[in-house]
């Protein structure tokens, strides 16, 4: 879904805490998202080891994963994407706002964490568990962390809901550019609004993800 609306480019990476087991989680083998079938699904422990590796090349940046549900136990998947609308908002001084309900989780606030403020100047790729924890410190109890000059992590208690985040992440700093661009102040939603209206987005989640599996996967039951 995120790779056919553009959120997810030939990199990027969707995990899921396994369901059987807390402390491990499932992610594909290192592969551009659009080309991930069932059969590339990997399991990995909490340190980002895999348990069964079978020759398979995974992906650098599994400590993003990994070290976000060691720090969240009520995180049930994780989205990293390089979308394009989120960059501006990870090298500037504008804070990503929501803008509108669908993007509500965002009035929790968004931080921004910058790798080379604790690890100097690097390749910019979080490739070990040092890295990898920073991050899941910066996000805190948050939904989305940005990521300067690289991209975002959405978080939530369900891929459904990650998806879900990940998307309306890059609509909502599309539109906040876009109201940024036409001046004056931005009437953005207030926390209060954002808490109420993220809420509502939980109970009908299943009018759009259903709508959005039909694109991908039209034969798929409901």
């Amino acid at each position: 879904m995120l790779a056919d609306f553009g959120v997810l480019d030939g990199f990027g990476h969707v995990s899921a805490r396994d369901p059987k087991n807390p402390n491990h989680f499932l992610m594909s083998r290192s592969l551009a998202p659009a080309l991930v079938t069932a059969d590339d699904i990997m399991e990995f422990d909490l340190d980002g080891n895999a348990v069964d590796a079978r020759g398979r090349q995974v992906f650098l940046e599994r400590f993003i994963h990994s070290e976000i549900y060691k720090a969240r136990p009520d995180v049930m998947a994780v989205v990293h994407t390089h979308s394009p609308g989120v960059i501006p908002f990870g090298v500037s001084q504008m804070a990503l706002r929501p803008m509108f309900h669908n993007a509500a989780f965002l009035g929790a606030g968004v931080p921004v964490w910058d790798i080379r403020k604790e690890f100097g100047e690097t390749d910019m790729l979080v490739r070990d568990s040092a890295r990898g924890k920073s991050l899941a410190t910066t996000l805190g109890d948050k939904p989305v962390v940005l990521m300067r000059g690289h991209g975002d992590v959405t978080v939530a208690p369900s891929v459904r809901m990650a998806v879900f985040r990940a998307y309306y992440t890059d609509v909502d700093a599309k539109l906040q550019a876009q109201a940024i661009g036409l001046g004056g102040e931005i009437n953005y939603l207030t926390p209060g609004e954002g808490a109420k209206a993220d809420t509502i987005n939980f109970v009908v989640l299943d009018r759009i993800w259903n709508l959005w599996k039909m694109r991908v996967a039209p034969g798929l039951p409901k």
